[in-house]
C-alpha cells in the first residue's frame, strides 16, 4: 500500500504540484483580489466586499457589451466551426489519393499562433481584399472589413473559423473511422440513402467527438483574445471587444486589478455554466456502438 502510494506522489506528484501553483492558486488569488480596490502594483490594497461585482452588473455598460458580443461571436464561431470541420472531415474519409496531403494543410492554421495569424489577415483584409476590390470591382472586396462593427465581427468569425475547423476535423475523422462497417453497410442493403445513414447512424455513433468538438469551440470562443488584440484590438469605439479584452483592459491598461478580477470571476462562472449544460446535454445523446 505504502509503494504503491509513493510511486503514485513520485509520477503525479510534480504534475499536481505545477497544476496547483501554475492554475488553482492564481485562481484562487484572483476570486480574493476580485472582493478588493487594487491597481495590481502598490502595497495599498482596500478590502471593498461585492462593490466591484456590484459595479459590473449595475453601472459597466462595457462590459455587459462586451458579454454579448463574446455571445453572439461564440455561438456564430462554435456552429461554423463544427460544421465546416465535420464537412472537412466526411471528404476526407472518403477514398481520395491526396486525402492525407489534404489533411495536414486543413490542419496547419491550427499550428501557427494566433497574433501571427491575425496579423497575417489584417494585412489580407486591409491590403489583399482592397487591392483585388480595385482591380475586380467586386463588392464584397470592397467592404471595411476591420473598420465596420458588422464587418469587424465577421471578420473575426472568418479568421478563428479557418484556424480552428482543422483541428476539430482530426477529431472527427478519428470518429468516423471508427463507425462500424457492418452497421452502414447492413443499412445501404436495406435501402438507406445517404442522408438517412448520416442523421440515423453517423451522428449517433459520433455524439462523443461531437460532445468533444462543441466543448472545445465553446472553450475557445469564449477564450478568444488574441485575434481579437491582432485584428480590430477592440475597435472601432469597443464594438468587437471581447470579454477577455475588457478584462484586459480594466486590469493591466486601467490599473483595476480588483474590478479586472471580479470580471474574470464572472466570465469563468458563465463560461462554467454554459459548458456543464452543454456537455450534459450531448452526453445523454451519445450511443453505443
Amino acid at each position: 500500500m505504502l509503494r504503491d502510494m509513493s510511486l503514485q506522489a513520485f509520477f503525479v506528484g510534480p504534475a499536481t504540484l505545477a497544476f496547483a501553483v501554475i492554475v488553482l492558486l492564481p485562481f484562487l488569488m484572483s476570486i480574493y483580489y476580485s472582493f478588493t480596490e487594487w491597481n495590481g502594483v502598490s502595497s495599498d490594497m482596500k478590502w471593498v466586499g461585492i462593490a466591484n461585482y456590484t459595479t459590473i452588473l449595475t453601472e459597466d455598460d462595457s462590459f455587459l457589451h462586451s458579454f454579448g458580443f463574446t455571445a453572439r461571436f461564440t455561438v456564430a464561431s462554435v456552429v461554423l466551426t463544427n460544421v465546416l470541420g465535420f464537412l472537412l472531415a466526411l471528404l476526407l474519409t472518403q477514398a481520395l489519393k491526396t486525402r492525407n496531403v489534404l489533411r495536414t494543410i486543413f490542419f496547419m492554421p491550427n499550428v501557427i499562433g494566433g497574433l501571427l495569424l491575425g496579423f497575417i489577415w489584417q494585412f489580407i483584409f486591409v491590403k489583399g481584399f482592397a487591392t483585388i476590390g480595385e482591380m475586380t470591382g467586386i463588392g464584397f472586396f470592397q467592404l471595411p472589413w476591420l473598420g465596420d462593427a458588422a464587418t469587424g465581427f465577421w471578420g473575426l468569425i472568418i479568421v478563428s473559423v479557418w484556424q480552428s475547423a482543422g483541428y476539430l476535423m482530426i477529431i472527427y475523422i478519428a470518429a468516423l473511422s471508427n463507425v462500424p462497417k457492418d452497421v452502414t453497410e447492413a443499412a445501404r442493403i436495406d435501402g438507406a440513402t445517404r442522408l438517412q445513414m448520416l442523421r440515423h447512424i453517423t451522428v449517433p455513433l459520433i455524439m462523443p467527438a461531437v460532445t468533444v468538438c462543441l466543448f472545445l469551440a465553446i472553450s475557445w470562443a469564449f477564450k478568444m483574445f488574441d485575434l481579437n488584440m491582432s485584428l480590430t484590438k477592440g475597435g472601432p469605439f469597443g464594438s468587437t471587444e471581447s470579454i477577455a479584452m475588457n478584462i484586459y483592459q480594466d486590469a493591466f491598461r486601467n490599473n483595476q486589478l480588483g474590478l479586472g478580477s471580479a470580471k474574470s470571476v464572472i466570465f469563468f462562472a458563465a463560461v462554467a455554466l454554459v459548458t456543464l449544460l452543454q456537455v450534459s446535454f450531448t452526453k445523454k445523446r451519445e450511443v453505443e456502438a
